[in-house]
């Protein structure tokens, strides 16, 4: 009786292994695929989310927001010195011109620093930084490598300009790129140039996807020592662009030249809810 119970035993054992391998194989070849990453040249890859860009920033010409807008002076212990606070509509007239209709803004408060032509065109345009076809040639963009942020796996490129013409701004950091939809989800860096009277903070521009189409910037972060020639000045800037809703009026719609610009939507592959690259944690 004992052999034979130990030879039953050692069956029941085998039997209830063998189960566990296939059960194992088939949930491995079950097992739903996650969407395959893009392996497309390096050239192509920055084509591509140009390309993106483009589009994007079509759009959002034609999109009302909110947008937010804090700089703050701190001293000694993070005691604030000075404060520049401007809340605004982006919305259209009706003649169809976009304007920023400004919904709340205190006098000024700030004395160690003051805001500038350039501050307000980086708020415009370096801060929500798109880099479209029309822009690459103003731009050297090398490959730096691949990153996780969150639950998105990105390319990642470092960005400058080639030239500097005089009195345009341009951007100089460093660009994430998810690498499933070739879209732009986040950027760190600073407006340029900069000289001793003039210093512009480093900040990060996050952004989310609006409308399972677009990724907008909808928040940016800065707190940064602006150090100029006689003095050094701590600043700490928020920018919040809210309330994205597609306009339904009446406009034409131009690129940076003038020119009417008729191309297609592409919709993003995501949906609305979907993973999105995540801001830092407000202050």
């Amino acid at each position: 009786m004992g052999l034979i119970e130990d030879m039953i035993n050692r069956a029941a054992l085998s039997s209830a292994l063998l189960a566990i391998i296939l059960a194992s194989g088939f949930a491995v070849y079950g097992r739903q695929q996650p969407k395959q990453a893009s392996t497309l040249p390096v050239d192509q890859i920055i084509h591509k989310f140009a390309a993106a860009e483009t589009r994007n920033r079509t759009a959002r010409n034609v999109y009302l927001y909110n947008q937010d807008f804090d700089l703050k002076t701190l001293g000694i212990g993070g005691y604030i010195t000075g404060e520049f606070h401007r809340v605004s509509e982006i919305v259209y007239d009706d003649r169809g011109n976009r304007i920023e209709k400004i919904t709340f803004f205190p006098q000024p408060t700030l004395t160690e620093i003051t805001m500038t032509k350039e501050d307000m065109d980086d708020l415009a345009g370096v801060q929500p930084f798109a880099l479209t076809l029309d822009d690459i040639p103003k731009y050297q963009i090398d490959y730096v490598g691949k990153e996780r942020i969150d639950e998105l796996q990105t390319y990642v490129f470092d960005v400058k300009p080639r030239q500097i013409a005089k009195g345009q701004r341009y951007f100089q950091g460093r660009i994430w790129v998810d690498d499933q939809d070739l879209q732009i989800v986040k950027a760190a860096g600073q407006g340029v140039p900069s000289d001793g009277d003039h210093q512009y903070p480093h900040f990060e521009s996050y952004r989310e996807n609006i409308d399972g189409k677009y990724w907008f910037p909808t928040y940016v972060y800065a707190d940064d020592e602006l150090n100029f020639k006689r003095s050094s000045v701590h600043v700490k800037m928020v920018v919040r662009y809210t309330n994205y809703k597609k306009f339904s009026g009446a406009i034409t719609v131009v690129d940076g030249d003038g020119a009417p610009n008729d191309s297609k939507e592409e919709p993003d592959s995501r949906k609305p809810g979907d993973k999105t690259a995540p801001p830092p944690k407000k202050p």
